[in-house]
């Protein structure tokens, strides 16, 4: 009997939730006079690279070890700038401007995984 009291209740929530969505979306229509047309398409160039580099299939132990060599585990271009013992200014780390960083990152995981759970071997050298 709870169960079924609980189940009415969440019911009644999403409702409720419902009904108040439903209200600010006719009431932001009749006060523009124009229905929300849905958002544009943007244009992505780097979508087929991107589809691409998130296609590649890691079964191969040679490819997993050059994918967890090449590509670096932290920004290569973060660094301070010193002279005379005294940091000048701090360069932060421009990774994340790279377009293909979160596929890179996620083809070396891939790789990573696959070494680990697959071939059994130690990933540590690699972190």
């Amino acid at each position: 009997m709870n169960i079924m009291l609980s189940t009415i209740h969440n019911l009644e929530k999403v409702r409720e939730v419902w009904n108040r969505q439903q209200h600010a979306f006719f009431h932001v229509a009749t006060t523009t006079n124009k229905l929300e047309s849905p958002p544009s398409p943007r244009f992505d160039p780097w979508s087929p690279l991107r589809q691409c580099l998130d296609g590649i299939e890691v079964n191969n132990r040679t490819l997993a070890r050059f994918l967890c060599q090449l590509i670096p585990t932290q920004c290569p271009f973060e660094r301070d700038v010193n002279l005379f013992g005294r940091t000048l200014f701090h360069i932060p780390p421009l990774c994340k401007l790279n377009p293909m960083y979160d596929e890179l990152i996620g083809l070396r995981f891939r790789a990573m995984c696959y070494l680990a759970d697959v071939c059994g071997e130690d990933v540590s050298q690699f972190c």
